[in-house]
């Protein structure tokens, strides 16, 4: 894993990548930062924080593009997979990189709660906790990247399909409204989720019987509960789609000031989940 992840971190900087988002990142979060901190005197940082997201949703895919796609292009991928270093290690190696660069702006954004308590009030805890929900939301970003990336061989489709969900999820709360609430609606839509959980299943392991059992399974339990009591069911779709809203941790660290570990939990079992698809995505592809 070390000899991965040196080469990939070596790569970022030879190809400018690295530079690039470093710069795009620190450039923004400084311009927040004069704009709320010193000019208009906030005393929080998560007000900085809160405005690079949309700056974060952009940089992300610049970084993940050719994480993946890049080796399936150029033909590189067939030899990792056929190395001895096992597939855990080659995409950690390739995360913990991208982790490594995402660190560098972080670390800089760290100095501005002490730049701004030398010029006046800050509160220095909730400003770090704020700071570290922010690093870990990003390193939820990053192994989505990472996931898309490793589903196609274009670059552009790669960074055109992280963007595109990663804008869905920071739209996800308004859009969560529209959602049914009534028993049948929500039937409705737990029934298409669960089967787009199947055909996931199904394209990652190729197992038709697993994937057809699930489907099975899901549909009775779903249609069973609606028969039995069907005010289970009431708003169960809003409430099961209203848990993948990831910037809710960060916002009630930033806007409460209240360090929440349960959130903080989440974001590292995210990034561990797609994580894990990423390897069963490039799995297939070894056996393929």
């Amino acid at each position: 894993m070390r000899a991965i992840y040196e080469r990939e971190l070596k790569s970022y900087f030879y190809s400018m990548t690295g530079y690039v988002f470093i710069a795009f990142l620190t450039m923004f979060m400084g311009i927040y930062f004069m704009v709320y901190n010193m000019i208009n005197g906030y005393p929080y940082f998560s007000y900085t924080l809160n405005s690079t997201l949309m700056i974060l949703m952009i940089a992300v895919p610049i970084l993940t593009m050719r994480s993946m796609a890049d080796e399936r292009r150029s033909r590189t991928d067939q030899m990792l997979l056929t190395s001895p270093v096992s597939l855990w290690g080659i995409i950690m190696g390739k995360y913990l990189s991208m982790i490594t660069i995402f660190a560098v702006p972080m670390a800089i954004a760290c100095l501005c709660p002490l730049i701004i308590k030398a010029n006046g009030t800050a509160y220095l805890a909730e400003d770090y906790a704020s700071i570290l929900a922010f690093f870990l939301l990003g390193c939820v970003y990053i192994a989505i990247g990472l996931f898309i990336s490793s589903l196609t061989e274009s670059q552009l489709i790669a960074a055109a399909g992280t963007f595109g969900i990663l804008l869905l999820l920071i739209l996800w709360p308004g859009l969560l409204s529209f959602m049914p609430t009534t028993a049948l609606g929500s039937l409705a839509g737990l029934l298409i989720l669960w089967s787009l959980v199947c055909f996931v299943m199904y394209r990652l392991t190729s197992h038709v019987p697993l994937a057809l059992g699930l489907e099975a399974l899901g549909v009775m339990g779903l249609a069973g509960t609606y028969l039995v009591k069907q005010s289970l069911l009431e708003h169960a779709l809003t409430d099961i789609l209203g848990k993948i809203v990831l910037t809710d941790v960060f916002n009630n660290i930033a806007g409460t000031h209240i360090l929440d570990i349960g959130g903080l939990v989440y974001y590292v079992s995210a990034a561990a989940i797609l994580l894990f698809l990423t390897v069963q995505s490039t799995q297939k592809r070894r056996w393929s």
